[in-house]
């Protein structure tokens, strides 16, 4: 029983062939012959001019679906069954549908054989050929996987405490170098101030300074 990643990708591809009358016996047998030439078959993951009215149709297949697909396409190995898009770059689908055309090969079988075929169901995985341009954005650090930052001189600001944190343990460790002769300083300081603590202390005209 098919996972539910190759199910996914399964209905996709039977019905954009259906849409293009791929799945009839005829043209499977057409498509099965050894040395056939896939057929043409819209993308319906990038928008398509309307030649008589001069309109850009939408996407068939949404972006949301264009993940969703290209995500179980990945866990299932099935890439190279999906046309390229704004989800899956041409180059990745190029990688994979090479892949995926060396691991079919055409069996050459007859007009009957296709129809009895038929009972269990069509050939989904035929190779077509996908029409339509797909424009692709250039980003910048996109091909090592390091977008946030490419192209950047400096890093984002961050928070302030992240900024002042080198500063700040630089100062504590200075600090604590000499902590040893701070507190020797502290304690000598009051020794002086007050001999004998526990005698009420006497007033002092001029106020006394820590030693920090």
């Amino acid at each position: 029983m098919p996972t539910p990643a190759i199910q996914a990708v399964k209905s996709f591809r039977l019905k954009s062939l259906s849409a293009a009358r791929l799945l009839r016996p005829a043209a499977q047998h057409a498509l099965s012959q050894p040395g056939a030439a896939p057929r043409a078959v819209p993308n319906p993951f990038i928008p398509r001019l309307n030649p008589n009215t001069g309109r850009w149709a939408p996407p068939k297949v949404s972006l949301r679906q264009q993940a969703d697909l290209v995500k179980r396409a990945r866990a299932s190995g099935t890439v190279g069954l999906l046309p390229p898009g704004p989800k899956l770059s041409v180059a990745e689908w190029t990688r994979a549908q090479a892949a995926a055309q060396a691991s079919i090969a055409p069996t050459g079988e007859t007009v009957e054989e296709v129809k009895k075929k038929k009972e269990k169901g069509p050939n989904w995985t035929v190779p077509v050929a996908w029409t339509g341009d797909v424009k692709e954005r250039a980003v910048a650090g996109a091909d090592i996987g390091y977008r946030l930052y490419a192209g950047r001189k400096r890093m984002f600001k961050g928070h302030k405490w992240e900024r002042v944190a080198d500063a700040r343990k630089k100062k504590r460790a200075e600090a604590m170098a000499k902590m040893a002769r701070r507190v020797e300083a502290y304690k000598k300081f009051y020794q002086n101030r007050r001999p004998r603590p526990l005698e009420p202390p006497r007033a002092s005209a001029k106020a006394a300074k820590l030693p920090f």
